[in-house]
């Protein structure tokens, strides 16, 4: 999705863009994701100002929340089908922030202008028939369908003359004077004026990993249920809960959810886990939505990167020249690939971003 994203916007500004990708398009992270596009990120805005300051924190909620509109902006103009629908969110009291906790976030957020209201546990009941103490209901998200929306953006790149090669993997980047060149394990060469490495958690050999962890998940998709049975607006749900359980609906009538995150690096036995993580995530949606009778009809798992901010890395690599990284986007990671390609593309332009320092 990053990949996609910061092409097009360096096709559109008229730059000869090529895209690498070590799988087919599309394929990785993308494939997975559960496309739960919210400006929220994973560490509250209250927790977040404890880490790096208040001034910041703001700023960068409030990038985040530009960038979801910015996204369906650029999602009308290219005129794709993607499954794009803007809908609220619903912020959950749990094991990690009880109803005070979000009571004042959802204070703090609206006074930096984020739309964000705190419901207390009645209203809660009646409103969406979900019995915990408390939750911010935020407006300002959205749902899409990820591969859809990655291939769009590849395909309006590809018309603007970038040209994409997959799967060829890149084995070692030699930057110079004059720019950098890219070795592909096959041996054949690529010479540019700049590279920017997309790769989220999966480093290529002479780029610093940034500090942060690699994460596992499951998801699953319920068989399609009667429209009537679906909650009130169809919002976005996730809870303030470690591990969290999140899901949303889609647009055939299904509940897709995720969660069960562990630090279960290997992949063969994320793989091994599915069935049992997909019958618990099944089971946390009946417990949080009882009277529904469901079915899982897909199952998977997926990996992302966790930093201890919860914001991704974007900068220039230090020690390679010409050499620009976008790393560990975390559970925020369409929001953020929006704001990438912003910051590359001023970086490429020779400015920086007025958000730049954020990521950093």
């Amino acid at each position: 999705m990053s990949g996609a994203l910061v092409a097009l916007k360096l096709a559109e500004q008229g730059h000869d863009v090529v895209v690498v990708d070590r799988r087919a398009p599309c394929r990785g992270s993308t494939l997975a994701s559960t496309a739960m596009i919210q400006f929220e990120l994973d560490t509250t805005l209250s927790d977040l100002a404890d880490k790096i300051g208040a001034a910041r924190a703001e700023r960068a909620y409030s990038r985040s929340f530009r960038s979801v509109r910015a996204l369906g902006d650029l999602i009308a103009r290219l005129g794709v089908s993607c499954g794009w629908k803007e809908r609220n969110a619903l912020y959950l009291a749990g094991t990690e922030n009880g109803w005070r906790a979000l009571e004042a976030e959802a204070d703090y957020r609206a006074k930096i202008g984020l739309p964000s209201t705190f419901l207390d546990g009645s209203s809660l009941k009646s409103g969406f028939g979900i019995a915990r103490t408390g939750a911010i209901l935020s407006e300002g998200a959205a749902e899409a369908n990820p591969v859809q929306l990655a291939t769009a953006c590849l395909r309006a790149a590809r018309r603007l003359g970038a040209r994409v090669y997959a799967p060829h993997n890149i084995r070692q980047a030699y930057p110079h004077a004059q720019g950098v060149d890219l070795e592909t394990e096959e041996g054949a060469t690529i010479s540019a004026r700049r590279a920017i490495f997309t790769t989220g958690y999966e480093v290529v050999s002479g780029v610093p990993r940034a500090k942060f962890d690699i994460t596992s998940t499951w998801a699953i998709a319920t068989r399609p249920l009667a429209a009537a049975s679906l909650w009130p607006a169809r919002c976005l749900i996730w809870e303030a809960s470690d591990p969290y359980l999140y899901l949303r609906t889609t647009y055939d009538n299904r509940i897709l959810a995720g969660g069960e995150d562990s630090g279960l690096q290997d992949n063969e036995r994320r793989d091994a886990a599915i069935s049992n993580k997909a019958h618990r995530l099944l089971h946390k949606i009946e417990d949080l939505l009882p009277g529904r009778r469901l079915q899982i009809d897909y199952a998977w798992a997926g990996a992302f990167a966790d930093s201890p901010t919860g914001l991704p890395h974007m900068s220039p690599v230090e020690g390679l020249a010409n050499c620009f990284a976008v790393l560990g986007c975390g559970g925020n990671g369409i929001t953020f690939s929006v704001i990438a390609a912003d910051v590359v593309a001023a970086w490429v332009a020779g400015r920086t971003d007025r958000d730049a320092d954020l990521f950093c």
